[in-house]
């Protein structure tokens, strides 16, 4: 048997208050007078965070326009950008939520490889490492921080650019930088940690690696969602290390059914990862019969509103591609269901699911 040989990021800095030493971490990186680009949810456009981002003489700060999930013509475009502009640049640094560490991931990558990230999208395609890469999340859930992918959606397909050089090469843990976050997102992405962490420990591939981080960072989801009655800085504190450890939980394992659905709602509805997973967990008592349960008090007890509905009126055509997308990921349904997956979850037993969101 052959074990996975597993990348992890290299450096990590953990603390309130930790965004402080980002110029200190980031000077040493610096060449030549190439540019610092600081890539920032727009989210955070005219606020506050912006005048504490460490640019200097030349670097530039792009904000990143995620309404959507990250694109593969996005990513190309934004690359081609720097290079038309400064040749290359000394770094590339992600500040925001899922979608704009991935989006740091991708140009980063596509900055020294050559192409369109499209011809990326798939296991170990990438050829050369990327410029040098920091991942700074302001919302804690989604994993994107330590994990070796970045999930695009492209001309065909939903998938990452899964490789050994996607991951950061430093990446910065400050859960001041979270608060304040809409309680709806919050929820969101702090379900799609819960959710990694459900289909990881329930899967196939389990093995006491992932066992350990999943049910740590279960533990800690269970605090902040079930036991604590109001929000505070400790909730923070805790997701913020949920999210690494179900994302280090998902390295070494892999998500499962909630995640495979959620692709193809993403690819055609252009719904986000965290509702989206939402959305489809609301519906898997068949697979994860207890975590479905905790999932849906989560719900009532935090006043969530799951949407309903979405699949209403679309033609075969659209549930094809959707059904085409989701069982494009055969690693989460190996996972999810054992090598034989394909006789359980067959086109029509999907497309009954579907129909149900």
């Amino acid at each position: 048997m052959k074990f996975r040989n597993f990348k992890m990021v290299d450096y990590v800095v953990y603390g309130r208050g930790a965004f402080n030493q980002l110029d200190e971490i980031i000077t040493p990186h610096r060449k030549n007078g190439k540019p610092m680009v600081f890539l920032v949810d727009h989210f955070f456009d005219r606020k506050p965070l912006v005048s504490r981002v460490p640019a200097k003489g030349n670097d530039t700060i792009i904000f990143a326009d995620v309404t959507y999930e990250p694109k593969t013509t996005y990513v190309d475009k934004l690359a081609q950008q720097l290079k038309d502009e400064f040749g290359s640049v000394s770094g590339v640094i992600g500040i925001g939520g899922g979608s704009t560490m991935d989006l740091a991931k991708a140009v980063s990558l596509i900055m020294n490889n050559p192409g369109s990230s499209a011809d990326y999208q798939g296991w170990d395609l990438v050829k050369n490492p990327g410029v040098y890469k920091v991942g700074i999340p302001t919302l804690s859930g989604t994993g994107a921080e330590v994990s070796r992918t970045t999930v695009l959606t492209g001309p065909t397909k939903k998938l990452g650019m899964n490789s050994d050089f996607t991951p950061f090469d430093q990446i910065v843990l400050d859960p001041e930088l979270t608060t304040n976050a809409p309680a709806n997102q919050r929820f969101y992405t702090g379900m799609d940690c819960y959710i990694h962490c459900i289909e990881s420990l329930e899967g196939t591939y389990l093995n006491e690696f992932s066992k350990s981080y999943g049910e740590k960072a279960l533990q800690l989801c269970q605090k902040v969602f079930v036991q604590k009655d109001t929000w505070d800085d400790e909730c923070d504190d805790m997701l913020m290390m949920a999210s690494y450890a179900g994302g280090m939980s998902i390295a070494y394992s892999q998500v499962g059914v909630a995640h495979a659905v959620s692709y193809g709602l993403s690819y055609l509805l252009g719904t986000k990862h965290g509702i989206g997973n939402c959305i489809v967990m609301n519906h898997l008592e068949e697979y994860y019969p207890a975590g479905v349960k905790e999932f849906k008090y989560m719900v009532e007890k935090n006043k969530i509103e799951i949407p309903a509905g979405i699949c209403k009126g679309l033609s075969d055509e659209d549930f094809e591609k959707m059904i085409n997308v989701s069982m494009g990921m055969k690693p989460l349904w190996e996972n999810a269901l054992g090598k034989d997956w394909e006789k359980i979850m067959t086109r029509e037993k999907l497309r009954t699911l579907f129909e149900k969101l």
